[in-house]
């Protein structure tokens, strides 16, 4: 068996390498190369040229583009303008090409069943590139519904029951050992809180979770009580007077989060993911930040990409909370 991997992975190693060398020195020669033609200048077309142009080793000679925006003489990264649309049929009645990919801007999809006739009749192999990739995730998935293809905008891996249930499994396993082993720094906490300052020993507030539900979560008060209108203040500061002595060294350590362990228990929260924000910073940044309420589309965390990342605690600026919901998408 070990002689036997060995010789695989050599002999696999070098027929691959024999044969990438081999496509390499015939492609620079002329041969070997599939000729195509774009159909429409959008965003998609200057994307899948980009894309074209830095891996020559694709084997793909790029004819022209037909578009009815542009004109004689223009081109874009010396893929030239061939003409306009109603030229496709004529040109590819006259010249064997192997594919068409039609990279029509979004705004020109009445022309779309059309050309795409066009193309099918010709007998070249035809390719559709949408131009929606700038409002559709990098990973969407089509399902078929009876026949019907239909697009889902973005991959959620947890809307799969599989899924959902292993992660729901590791949060009851992974809580319940987090209770019990650090049930003994919790008790003493609790103890230091009641004794230094008063007030309940557990905080609650409102935060919002998945499906942009409305939950209470819980944390060591590691500040003085409140009244309503302090607490909409927002997240503390630096050396924030509201924060008690012990508070300050939860906060620190963020001792203060162990509670939320309950929160995963119940089912409010999971052990990885997006930290859940304040009804009011979620009214705030939903409004100001694309694409941020899609946090909302898998349980909160105690902890996530964003924070072990440094994207964590106090956020002043909006760039900070644009790459924190970056990295919670």
């Amino acid at each position: 068996m070990i002689f036997f991997t060995f010789i695989n992975i050599f002999l696999t190693t070098l027929y691959r390498n024999i044969i990438r060398k081999t496509l390499a020195v015939m492609r620079e020669g002329g041969r070997n190369l599939k000729h195509i033609v774009m159909v429409g200048l959008s965003p998609a077309a200057t994307s899948y040229i980009d894309r074209i142009k830095l891996n020559p080793q694709w084997g793909y000679r790029m004819h022209g583009i037909f578009d009815d925006n542009m004109k004689e003489g223009d081109n874009y990264r010396g893929v030239p303008w061939i003409g306009g649309t109603d030229m496709v049929e004529g040109y590819l009645s006259e010249n064997n090409l192997d594919e068409t990919i039609i990279t029509l801007d979004i705004k020109e999809y009445d022309k779309l069943e059309r050309i795409v006739g066009i193309c099918e009749k010709s007998g070249t192999h035809t390719k559709f590139v949408p131009d929606y990739y700038n409002f559709i995730s990098t990973q969407p998935y089509i399902e078929d519904l009876s026949g019907l293809p239909v697009i889902n905008i973005r991959n959620v891996p947890l809307s799969n029951t599989g899924n959902k249930l292993i992660k729901r499994l590791m949060d009851i396993v992974g809580s319940i050992a987090a209770i019990i082993l650090f049930s003994p720094v919790m008790l003493v906490v609790a103890l230091l809180i009641k004794c230094t300052s008063k007030g309940p020993i557990i905080f609650s507030q409102v935060r919002v979770g998945l499906h942009n539900e409305e939950f209470k979560m819980y944390k060591f008060r590691s500040m003085r009580v409140q009244t309503a209108e302090e607490e909409k203040k927002g997240w503390t500061t630096k050396n924030d007077p509201r924060v008690t002595g012990i508070g300050r060294f939860i906060r620190r350590t963020s001792i203060d989060e162990l509670p939320q362990f309950f929160n995963v228990l119940k089912g409010d929260m999971s052990i990885v993911g997006p930290r859940p924000h304040m009804l009011h910073h979620t009214e705030v940044y939903g409004s100001l930040i694309d694409k941020y309420m899609v946090r909302h589309f898998s349980k909160p965390g105690i902890t996530g990409w964003a924070q072990v990342t440094g994207f964590r605690g106090e956020t002043k600026e909006l760039w900070q909370m644009e790459g924190r919901v970056e990295r919670d998408i």
